[in-house]
């Protein structure tokens, strides 16, 4: 019996403990801080050579290299074609499509001896689209799928995680190109699905979200997450089947409310009240409303922000939302990308002194407030940019800074009293908010990106004049499609969802050998064996690792094999002199199985994990 592998079956997939380059730890490195990365570093798979920089090693290569063949024959099964870019790119394609400096610090930016610029590649758009544009020129060429799996590279100011948010990581990229829109819908179903057998067949559980495309443009953009409690992104979903990353959530408007009854805005003192807190309790304390206390809910906060362009102009933006809400910092980046957003500091308010920290409110700010010329479009603008939450409707009455030191003002009615820039999708999404779809209340869990898919549309194509000849002889701009797996992502993906407090424990298909032969013991009769039954495992196409260090306790020999996640685990030992070996899967109870027969039940119970 032989079991299909994608590694060929032979000799070379006998590893022997004794040779292998590894090295296991018994203690956590100090920089780990999730599952993923504590025990792929202690197993021996990678070591890190930088912050978000790792070197890899032979078990951590094997695991790497059937992430890749799962993902290169579902590419390869839709008609994608592999091409291989370089990493180190020059200038002159990012500054086309503004990425040279919509990138901003995250680029890692050089220049060779010839004081010419170069970019390490954070993503390959650009040479894709110039690669097509040199050998194709007419409709009869398309469609058009083309993928690699590169190395890229992003600055993170904060890399973390191991795997999961690195520096250097390696990723599969795809493109589609197409004549029409149709053309392009119909590609982006095909990567879809794609993706899905890919995930599926990993044994990685996901969820598709609707995403923002942010910086990188088009129509539509979907995201695959593996739920995970370490995840970086944070996602709704409801029982109706909405699901969405948080930063694509689109807020249910109110109605605009009447507010013809409502009483004159007016000025209260509200001393020591820099928080919506302590807000409360004087308003309740001194000015109690009619009907019911007031609570956050009826406060309007005014959040002041740093906002950075790719180009380095900062303006402050104040973003209004209801103050039983924070802002969510990712939800208002997404919101203005690619520009950045930070708290305001210091300097910011000593620019501004109109703005009274702790006591803001629109009488200073957007239409209300100072207005400017600006130099670029010669038209007058708002000192200070006012952005609103969606809910703060017309006819909506609220509690807010009076622009003076503890002084509010109640019942600004906004639409009468107050209007603003503009809106935006920057309060935080919270459990329990309706679905956008009408499909229930929400639920918020957490995931690791493992893909991203996108219907990029023309942007690149026509910053880089990509067109063809249509089927009328004339020039038509290509649509593109933009298709992301993570793959070191992947990796960490799974060993964050397949691991226990010993070790890793890798689903069949990716783990880098089907069985981990252990020979305990110091009678020649038993490393005899224990290579009798790795040998004929291998003949038979099984991929096995094999302990055969002759001077190491069990102890240490199960502690290794738990820590490299092996699927199944054959002991020859003390139960040889009763004719037996135990058989035991990584997590589950052993079995002892008669020597003699011990090949051809470790072989069909690995044909048995590789079928499911």
């Amino acid at each position: 019996m032989s079991i299909a592998s994608p590694r060929s079956a032979s000799r070379g997939d006998l590893l022997r403990l004794s040779h292998l380059f590894v090295r296991t730890l018994r203690e956590d490195p100090a920089d780990a801080e999730v599952a993923s990365h504590r025990l792929l570093v202690r197993a021996g798979y990678i070591r890190r050579a930088a912050p978000g920089v790792y070197s890899w090693l032979p078990l951590g290569l094997r695991v790497l290299a059937k992430v890749e063949a799962v993902v290169r024959e579902e590419m390869d099964a839709i008609g994608a074609q592999e091409v291989h870019f370089p990493a180190l790119l020059p200038r002159e394609p990012y500054e086309a499509t503004g990425r040279w400096s919509e990138y901003g610090p995250n680029l890692f930016r050089l220049k060779d001896r010839k004081d010419a610029d170069y970019l390490l590649a954070p993503t390959h758009e650009e040479m894709f689209t110039l690669l097509v544009k040199d050998l194709y020129s007419s409709y009869k060429d398309l469609p058009l799928a083309l993928y690699q799996i590169q190395t890229k590279y992003r600055d993170e100011a904060r890399p973390r995680a191991g795997l999961i948010r690195g520096r250097e990581f390696i990723m599969k990229d795809a493109y589609s190109f197409d004549l029409d829109d149709d053309g392009l819908a119909e590609a982006y179903e095909k990567q879809r699905g794609a993706y899905q057998r890919v995930f599926e067949r990993l044994g990685l559980d996901y969820v598709i979200v609707s995403a923002t495309s942010g910086a990188m443009g088009g129509s539509r953009s979907e995201e695959f997450l593996s739920p995970s409690p370490i995840g970086e992104d944070t996602f709704v979903r409801s029982a109706g089947g909405y699901a969405a990353n948080v930063e694509a959530v689109v807020t249910t408007v109110p109605e605009p409310l009447a507010y013809d009854d409502a009483p004159a805005a007016h000025v209260e003192d509200t001393p020591d009240t820099p928080t919506i807190a302590t807000l409360v309790d004087v308003a309740n304390a001194r000015h109690p409303h009619p009907d019911r206390p007031w609570t956050a809910a009826d406060t309007l906060k005014n959040v002041v922000l740093a906002v950075t362009q790719p180009d380095g102009t900062r303006d402050l933006v104040v973003v209004g939302v209801p103050g039983d809400r924070e802002v969510d910092v990712k939800r208002l980046e997404a919101a203005l990308a690619p520009a950045e957003a930070e708290p305001a500091t210091e300097a910011d308010f000593a620019a501004h002194p109109e703005l009274v920290k702790g006591y803001i409110g629109p009488g200073v700010l957007g239409p209300q407030g100072a207005q400017v010329v600006d130099d670029a479009t010669g038209e007058s603008r708002s000192a200070v940019r006012y952005l609103l939450d969606p809910r703060v409707v017309d006819g909506t009455r609220w509690i807010t800074g009076a622009d003076a030191p503890g002084r509010h003002v109640f019942d600004l009615v906004a639409g009468r009293d107050f209007t603003a820039d503009g809106t935006i999708e920057a309060a935080e999404v919270r459990a329990g908010d309706p679905a956008p779809d009408g499909s229930g209340p929400l639920e918020l869990a957490r995931g690791i990106e493992i893909g991203h898919i996108f219907q990029l549309g023309r942007k690149y194509a026509e910053a880089l004049d990509l067109k063809v000849l249509d089927p009328n002889g004339k020039q038509a701009v290509v649509t593109m499609g933009s298709y992301g797996i993570g793959v070191t992502r992947v990796l960490a993906a799974l060993a964050e969802a397949h691991h226990d407090d010993k070790g890793l424990a890798w689903p069949a298909h990716v783990a880098p050998a089907h069985v981990h032969v252990v020979a305990t013991g110091k009678g020649e009769e038993v490393f005899a064996r224990a290579e009798q039954i790795a040998t004929a495992l291998v003949a038979d196409g099984v991929e096995v690792v094999y302990d055969d260090r002759p001077k190491v306790s069990p102890g240490v020999k199960f502690a290794d094999a738990e820590l490299f996640g092996v699927p199944l685990l054959v002991v020859v030992g003390r139960g040889l002199a009763d004719g037996v070996v135990e058989v035991r899967p990584r997590a589950g109870e052993a079995v002892q199985v008669p020597v003699d027969d011990a090949v051809a039940t470790v072989t069909e119970r690995v044909a048995e994990l590789l079928a499911r």
